[in-house]
């Protein structure tokens, strides 16, 4: 499991406690080289993850305070791996928009809040751990439906358009982070349609053996996370391993 990361290297998951989150963690610390996995959520530790090298962190990663919390947590550690599975595509009485007609301010501005801005808030509050001259991985959870270029079918306003942001403010973050540590590599990722809360209202549209389980589509983005090198940070990926356009 990814060979491009040193023996003994320090992981974080945030978003631990949803689906992709917790397999990731599980398959992380089903792993032997990890030293330590840091994983975030605002839900408390799972009574069945009992492991020497898991640091359950329960922080709201949306606030200063929860994001300064991880930053504190890893104090002076390298941060090699950072995978970040937060996201949503409906909450409460927020739900894909059909038509212009259904467009919502407030919900605009949620989606845009947990899907790009947050994220982006953590990488800066990450930087330190990530700067430097060792191998850095980051790779963050996207949408195809974030495809500006793979945009036909139109609707799904907010989500689309949260997940075009996201795919722009980690493009940008990865120019500048290469010029802070050369072996940085930072990833948009789209895990296919799993099995979730996030999916389970749209299931029935979905073709035969194109339902992904959770541990199949962490096993799979592992893999292809470790594939990349640092001259291919800035991109785009499927869980296949095939790049997306922007």
């Amino acid at each position: 499991m990814l060979p491009n990361l040193p023996d003994a290297f320090t992981a974080l998951v945030t978003g631990a406690s949803g689906a992709i989150g917790d397999a990731v963690v599980g398959a992380l610390l089903a792993d032997s080289r990890p030293a330590r996995v840091i994983a975030v959520s605002r839900r408390p530790r799972p009574g069945d993850l009992a492991d020497a090298r898991l640091t359950w962190l329960e922080a709201d990663v949306e606030r200063e305070a929860g994001r300064r919390a991880i930053a504190e947590t890893l104090a002076d550690t390298p941060l090699h791996l950072w995978f970040n599975a937060i996201g949503i595509l409906h909450e409460g009485e927020t739900f894909p928009e059909k038509r212009l007609e259904e467009l919502d301010e407030a919900a605009l501005q949620h989606l845009y809040r947990v899907n790009a801005i947050t994220p982006a808030l953590l990488l800066q509050a990450l930087l330190p751990a990530l700067k430097g001259q060792h191998p850095a991985l980051v790779a963050s959870l996207s949408a195809r439906v974030g495809s500006i270029e793979d945009n036909r079918l139109g609707g799904w306003y907010g989500y689309r358009a949260s997940k075009a942001a996201h795919n722009m403010l980690m493009r940008t973050a990865a120019v500048e982070l290469r010029r802070l540590n050369p072996q940085s590599c930072v990833l948009c990722l789209h895990p296919g349609t799993t099995d979730s809360a996030l999916s389970r209202p749209f299931q029935a549209r979905v073709p035969k053996g194109k339902l992904f389980t959770p541990a199949f589509v962490a096993e799979r983005l592992l893999e292809v996370i470790g594939q990349r090198r640092a001259e291919e940070s800035g991109s785009f990926w499927d869980w296949a391993g095939d790049p997306i356009p922007w």
